[in-house]
């Protein structure tokens, strides 16, 4: 398992943010005003008036969606004149509705949650990954970011943060500590980093910075074959993905990586999936048993011989893109069972500001299957040597002609 310190919790982790990580609510601009075809998002406020309501379903307490919001909603407005916590008060009133993804979010944690799906993001410019024996190493470090001038380097062991030991910590929590969300660490704030590198074990104090994430990378893994690596959904990266494959050599076959994708925007997947597909279902999705669909724009490259890599970490808007590209027959999908989150959130602002996050339906692939809680099963089940399997199975799908 790895992660750069982009991929955690919002600071204060929520119930449901914590499972989610960063892009706990990639559906829910696109499910409040049906744009998700369109990379430009509403604020809470204006999502929350443009979405009408049609047969309401029921969540595991028995409540009606609708009835949940409404819930929220006073108690965060009670607690409000009451002089107490309305994010608390709206926290426990989600908790009570059985509500498996519904979060609750301040007004800071809100627009910090949409800058990363811009792209931005507060952190030292690493990624952290967790070896078997519960070490931490330093998987790669962001050319120019205040880690790279440390000279900090891939394969140096991390050892603690801010004299918190990290061995045997979950990768998210390594990168909640890099980040600071415990204290809402700003740019310009230090971090004392223990390392080690052979025999030599040292500390480097670096100050955070504001960064830009790199959604998308590309690579060759054989003379003939490009991967195209997706680390999550921001805004942008659909279009990357296109370019991607416009650029790869008449001759390439291609390895789509969502590997470790926690999702992002859903336009951005759906434009991702025009990459590959000549126009067609992506998927269908209710809002409120309201039933909407998603399609690809036509004139997609169908001709590559195409394989997605998947794991338990490919997420929500990674998932879609998968099962699209799966249920068409257009992605022949290798490695481990994805996560499993496949459910809708929407928006809607509280009366001290803060956003709470509903699950108000769910997704689906162009087949009908539902991702939520069962996620999507590769095509062949790999855990090690995923990519040698995947130009393996490239080579058995001829060349592109």
């Amino acid at each position: 398992m790895s992660g750069r310190d982009l991929f955690c919790p919002p600071r204060r982790i929520r119930r449901g943010a914590a499972l989610t990580l960063v892009f706990a609510s990639i559906l829910a601009t696109g499910a409040a005003t049906g744009s998700f075809d369109a990379p430009d998002r509403k604020s809470p406020s204006q999502a929350t008036g443009t979405e009408s309501v049609g047969s309401v379903g029921q969540n595991k307490a028995g409540n009606s969606k609708a009835d949940n919001d409404k819930d929220v909603a006073d108690a965060a407005a009670e607690a409000m004149a009451d002089g107490e916590s309305p994010v608390e008060a709206a926290e426990r009133a989600v908790s009570r509705s059985g509500d498996r993804w519904g979060a609750v979010y301040s007004p800071g944690e809100y627009e910090e949650f949409e800058e990363a799906l811009d792209g931005a993001y507060t952190g030292v410019g690493l990624w952290a990954r967790r070896e078997r024996d519960g070490r931490i190493e330093v998987a790669g470090v962001r050319e120019g970011s205040p880690a790279d001038a440390a000279g900090i380097r891939k394969g140096d062991r991390l050892r603690s943060v801010d004299g918190k030991r990290v061995d045997g910590r979950p990768v998210t929590e390594v990168v909640a500590l890099l980040r600071g969300d415990a204290t809402d660490a700003a740019a310009g704030t230090a971090v004392s980093l223990g390392l080690e590198r052979g025999t030599r074990a040292w500390t480097e104090t670096v100050r955070r910075a504001r960064l830009s994430t790199e959604p998308v990378t590309v690579r060759e893994l054989a003379a003939d074959v490009a991967v195209i690596n997706v680390a999550a959904f921001t805004k942008g990266s659909g279009e990357l993905v296109r370019d991607a494959v416009t650029r790869a050599p008449s001759g390439a076959r291609i390895v789509l990586d969502l590997r470790g994708n926690s999702g992002g925007l859903v336009a951005e997947a759906v434009t991702a999936a025009s990459a590959f597909l000549d126009g067609g279902l992506v998927a269908t999705y209710d809002v409120r048993g309201e039933q909407r669909a998603l399609h690809a724009e036509p004139g997609g490259d169908t001709s590559r011989p195409l394989v997605a890599l998947v794991d338990g970490g490919t997420m929500s808007a990674a998932e879609l893109l998968t099962g699209a590209l799966q249920d068409r027959g257009r992605a022949v999908v290798v490695g481990s069972r994805t996560f499993g989150k496949g459910s809708v959130q929407m928006p809607s602002r509280l009366p001290d500001g803060s956003v709470a996050e509903l699950t108000v339906g769910h997704y689906r692939t162009p087949s009908g299957r539902s991702v939520d809680g069962s996620g999507i099963t590769p095509d062949l089940e790999v855990e090690e040597g995923v990519l040698e399997r995947a130009e393996t199975v490239l080579s058995g799908l001829g060349a592109p002609s």
